[in-house]
């Protein structure tokens, strides 16, 4: 983890799920609140990945987490994810919305299977566990949702065209839902975060040094994301007492030189 400039307390009594919280940016995260204080839920569609992410928290800072093995395409999945939060917390102060998923295809050749398997992650899979935890975050302390978009939902989103329009949506969701859930005192928002060279990110995105060197040229501040940045700007949206609604953007300013997509999904696909 990196230093933090928040203090070490700031989420003594809060209880926190992150959804894709078994590896990559999830588990920075998750590892985050949990190292300011907070009770950590983790939930993945793998249970060998809570296993281990729940024994990356426990070392680096000493709390247990929950785990569930979790299926965000399945209502009912994340129906009993809310159950066990409900029994085991009586309620939820933050929502982390990370599961997702993404790969290189162009419109003319993907599959609706391959359309669905982002989407229905992405964007339906947000819908269905902030509905499922809005009851829980009503008993909550300063309750509030995070959802992870990318810089690409405001512009094209070239040879992964489902991520962009699931991330679209998202952001177009959490705005919504900003407005709506204002009476029930609960905050929504949103973190752009920067390309961080996570397992998965690696295989599907940038599988060579050439590619991951292409992405970094389009960085104005020159360097690949850390998973543990991303992880301080999603503590201080949670932290937050007035900002809803908004996107945080925290990408190095690569979204005003342009993404990389295009570029990079021609030398794939092409």
């Amino acid at each position: 983890m990196v230093d933090s400039p928040l203090r070490a307390n700031l989420f003594d009594e809060q209880r926190v799920l992150v959804t894709g919280g078994g590896t990559g940016m999830g588990l920075a995260f998750a590892t985050a609140f949990a190292a300011h204080g907070a009770q950590v839920a983790i939930a993945s569609r793998n249970a060998e990945h809570l296993e281990a992410g729940a024994a990356t928290i426990a070392a680096a800072t000493g709390a247990e987490a929950l785990t569930q093995v979790v299926d965000v395409r399945d209502t009912e999945s994340v129906a009993a994810l809310a159950t066990t939060l409900k029994t085991e917390w009586g309620g939820l102060d933050v929502l982390v919305n990370n599961a997702a998923g993404n790969f290189f295809a162009p419109v003319a050749e993907m599959s609706e299977n391959a359309w669905r398997a982002v989407v229905d992650i992405v964007l339906d899979g947000t819908f269905r566990v902030s509905q499922a935890c809005h009851s829980l975050l009503r008993k909550g302390s300063n309750p509030n949702v995070v959802n992870i978009v990318a810089n690409y939902a405001w512009g094209s989103a070239s040879y992964v065209a489902h991520s962009g329009a699931a991330k679209a949506g998202v952001l177009s969701l959490t705005r919504s839902l900003a407005l709506e859930w204002a009476s029930h005192g609960i905050r929504v928002n949103a973190l752009c975060p920067g390309v961080v060279p996570t397992e998965g990110a690696k295989v599907n995105l940038f599988p060579t040094p050439e590619m991951e060197q292409m992405i970094v040229d389009t960085i104005p501040w020159g360097r690949l994301a850390t998973a543990d940045e991303m992880a301080l700007q999603v503590l201080w949206l949670a932290a937050s007492d007035y900002v809803t609604g908004e996107c945080l953007v925290a990408d190095g300013g690569q979204w005003l030189a342009g993404n990389p997509f295009y570029t990079l999904g021609r030398q794939v696909v092409d």
